[in-house]
């Protein structure tokens, strides 16, 4: 079966999709055929994305979720949907629950209202709607809004994502260049399963497909469980650079997180985000960010839709060599 026969050329809308998982996840669907129009704020800054395609079968509208009738339109002759907005800091307007709680519930029902059928939901492992960080309650909240409005929904639940424009492993290794230290939050003992943008956006693509179940949430992780110091350790090795790992406690991540939350307003935005830390994000580490082993179980993963996931120990390498002190070729030696 060919991938233009499998999109139908057919139109999809992706909400969020010009951000790090929205580029992949607009490439996965443009392969498969599908005609993309991606729904963002600023559309001008979407550009990027139609190389991704076939001439025209890439293009952007402005939409905000905050604004119900941008929503409808940008909904308008489509096929099917995938909402992938969510912030993991909140400023200005862009607040937890007007984006991942209200927002998710305004697409939903522009959904419904369209008479789609296809319509896939991302949210995140972690998602607790009695969880003590606001990230978490306003993600299980959306998964909640949406799931009363579609109870057909696939919703869909990454780990942390890897990839080369991550700000995850991005994030440490850019430290690493410029610290003599790298604070570990609770010790760094707080697991996570990274999981690659690439699979992330073919689970999107096989649901709306029609490969996943209807009303079921997946947990998407990669095939690897490592703590926050292993992650940290791995990074140091690729990029080649000795620094110390300092143990952090929570509450002393969250006085520095109170500091640089103060820093970030007084710069109005202009402290570096490296540095910056919240926190919601220091709560966010109370709990492990890895597939539940009932997700296992059930065959709500991406074993469950027939993905291989990388692993981030043989991808990572392909995009932080950058980070050592004489770039990809540090190890290179003239002859």
């Amino acid at each position: 079966m060919s991938d233009d026969f499998l999109g139908a050329n057919r139109l999809v809308t992706v909400f969020g999709g010009s951000g790090f998982i929205g580029r992949h996840v607009v490439r996965a669907l443009a392969r498969r055929g599908w005609r993309v129009r991606v729904a963002v704020r600023r559309p001008d800054l979407a550009f990027h994305l139609q190389p991704l395609g076939k001439v025209g079968q890439i293009h952007a509208v402005q939409a905000n979720l905050r604004y119900p009738d941008s929503v409808t339109h940008a909904l308008r002759d489509a096929a099917a949907a995938v909402n992938l907005v969510g912030i993991l800091q909140q400023t200005g307007a862009q607040h937890f629950d007007a984006i991942q709680h209200l927002g998710a519930q305004t697409v939903a029902q522009a959904v419904k209202d369209a008479g789609l059928d296809l319509f896939v939901h991302m949210s995140a492992i972690g998602a607790d709607p009695a969880g003590a960080s606001l990230y978490a309650r306003t993600k299980a909240f959306g998964e909640a809004a949406v799931r009363q409005i579609l109870p057909s929904v696939v919703i869909t639940r990454p780990s942390v994502v890897f990839g080369p424009e991550d700000q995850f492993f991005n994030r440490f290794a850019a430290m690493a260049r410029l610290m003599p230290a790298l604070p570990l939050i609770g010790g760094g003992n707080t697991k996570l399963q990274p999981v690659f943008a690439g699979d992330v956006a073919t689970a999107v693509a096989l649901a709306l497909e029609g490969k996943a179940k209807p009303g079921t949430v997946y947990e998407l992780g990669g095939p690897e469980v490592a703590t926050l110091r292993r992650i940290n350790e791995f990074v140091l090795k690729v990029t080649q650079r000795q620094r110390r790992l300092v143990p952090v406690s929570f509450e002393r991540a969250k006085l520095l997180a109170v500091v640089t939350e103060a820093l970030t307003k007084l710069s109005l935005g202009l402290y570096p985000e490296m540095f910056r830390i919240t926190k919601d994000q220091v709560e966010l580490l109370h709990i492990d960010n890895v597939v539940s082993p009932q997700a296992i179980a059930e065959g709500r993963t991406l074993a469950g839709l027939g993905i291989q996931p990388e692993p981030f120990e043989t991808f990572v390498p392909t995009y932080l060599y950058r980070y050592r002190k004489t770039g990809q070729f540090a190890s290179s030696r003239a002859v």
